[in-house]
């Protein structure tokens, strides 16, 4: 049943910004209830592998995974709308295997210094699809290097060092990436952090912390004037560096945000870089999620799915005229132009341009977003539901009115659909974050939406009534 204190976190030192933690009641109750040889590899993992908040201990043993599900060492199935943000085109995309296996037999790795055709080819495709004036790449193993290397170039580019992001954004888990970063289950004790990375409020309209009622209009885009503001106060920021949604408690800006905030980056001789690492190719429905909101940023990063949900890998995009530090190493990665990563990424482009995936993920957006306000009208415990294309859920509260966070009933839900075949992420402790394949069948969509309406439907059955005010 549900108590006011459980808006606190599961025990004493959990942190829940960034998602559901791995050391929840709710956790070793699903691990007491595993088999035998599952529990024994799990203690093997944990014997060997450090532990660390969200990964080791672990919840479960895969063994499979092919398309919108994944299977574990018994057998079980699950629809998986998590997938670390890496399966727009589904595991295992036939496509993007035989690409990787295609490439295997041509050059497997390609030392630096040397270029391949491969890595060419996906320059000249990712420069197509961005609109001008993006036009010039950089490869990299992960979404945090692409960070790190457009922090370099906006160094380079501006003279300056500063830069300005947001609080509870996540860019990372390097340290370079955690200064920049909002979450402070990365950012906690590990100071010193990078000089310099100054915080600003995120666009919330559920929780805005610049209007009472949330009302974007009515309150005239404070959030967007008090950025203007600290770039005014500051001076001298080299960039604005955000992800364009907040992808975990899906908040997509309100109307004209980015707008006002490319005005005052132009303004104040700031750049403005979006790090889209995991919601790029076409989970909002769009190629790229800025497209979403009229505006087109100097950099853009890339990563998660860019690698076809196999091969680690990423990319930024910049400006043709920021083309300025020949005598520098931005990256210099080992696997900067991996002609498996790149051949993983082609095929993945591939698929979702002949698959009509940009125009199917909208259609099929709507339709979760349609249920997911159903589910809203039905259960007085989701107090809101937002999303942007395949990106989106519902956040957990104990009073609509207070909006007090309710994270142990999200953590119990979370544990009930596991049990029912459905795997999701929960973000900041109280938001239901689910991202399927972008080539998911409507039928598993609402079998995914079925399952969790069945577990609301279960908790508030065990809970006492509470405001729907």
């Amino acid at each position: 049943m549900m108590k006011p204190s459980e808006s606190t976190p599961h025990g004493s030192g959990v942190d829940l910004s960034e998602g559901d933690s791995n050391l929840s009641p709710n956790r070793d109750r699903w691990v007491t209830g595993l088999d035998n040889a599952t529990r024994n590899l799990l203690e093997r993992d944990a014997r060997c592998f450090l532990h660390q908040s969200l990964s080791t201990p672990c919840i479960n043993v895969l063994t499979g995974c092919q398309g919108s599900r994944i299977t574990d060492l018994s057998g079980r199935h699950f629809l998986d709308f998590h997938g670390n943000s890496v399966h727009q085109v589904g595991f295992a995309n036939p496509r993007v295997v035989e690409a990787i296996r295609h490439q295997l037999n041509q050059l497997s790795f390609c030392t630096r210094r040397y270029t391949n055709e491969t890595a060419v080819l996906l320059a000249e495709k990712l420069v197509d699809l961005a609109p001008d004036p993006l036009g010039k790449v950089l490869f990299a193993p992960g979404g945090t290097a692409s960070v790190g290397m457009a922090l370099k170039l906006a160094r380079v580019a501006t003279g300056r060092h500063k830069t300005l992001s947001m609080w509870g954004s996540f860019h990372g888990a390097s340290l370079d990436a955690v200064s920049l970063g909002g979450e402070s289950l990365f950012r906690k004790n590990m100071g010193p952090l990078m000089p310099g990375t100054e915080h600003v409020p995120p666009p919330d309209p559920y929780r805005c912390l610049f209007h009472d009622t949330g009302d974007c209009q009515e309150c005239n885009l404070k959030c967007a004037k008090y950025i203007d503001y600290v770039l005014e106060q500051e001076g001298d920021v080299a960039a604005v560096v955000a992800e364009p949604l907040r992808c975990t408690v899906v908040n997509p800006p309100p109307a004209g945000f980015w707008q006002a905030v490319r005005r005052s980056c132009h303004r104040h001789g700031t750049l403005l870089v979006f790090d889209e690492t995991a919601v790029c190719l076409g989970r909002t429905g769009r190629m790229f999620a800025f497209e979403n909101y009229d505006v087109i940023p100097d950099m853009v990063v890339l990563g998660k799915g860019l690698g076809g949900g196999i091969m680690p890998f990423s990319a930024l995009i910049a400006r043709k005229d920021l083309d300025m530090a020949p005598d520098r190493a931005l990256g210099h990665y080992t696997h900067e132009k991996n002609p498996l990563a790149c051949a993983a990424a082609l095929a993945t482009i591939d698929v979702i341009e002949e698959q009509n995936l940009l125009a199917r993920t909208r259609r099929l957006g709507q339709h979760a977003m349609h249920r997911m306000k159903i589910i809203k009208s039905r259960f007085s415990l989701v107090g809101d539901v937002r999303g942007e294309g395949l990106l989106f859920g519902g956040e957990l509260v104990i009073d609509r009115r207070l909006k007090t966070p309710a994270c142990d009933t999200a953590d119990r839900i979370m544990y009930r659909c596991l049990e029912l075949g459905l795997s999701f992420k929960v973000s900041g402790g109280r938001f239901l974050t689910l991202t399927p394949p972008l080539t998911i069948s409507e039928q598993d969509l609402d079998a995914a939406l079925d399952i969790l309406s069945r577990a609301l439907d279960e908790e508030a059955d065990s809970s006492p009534k509470i405001s729907m005010l």
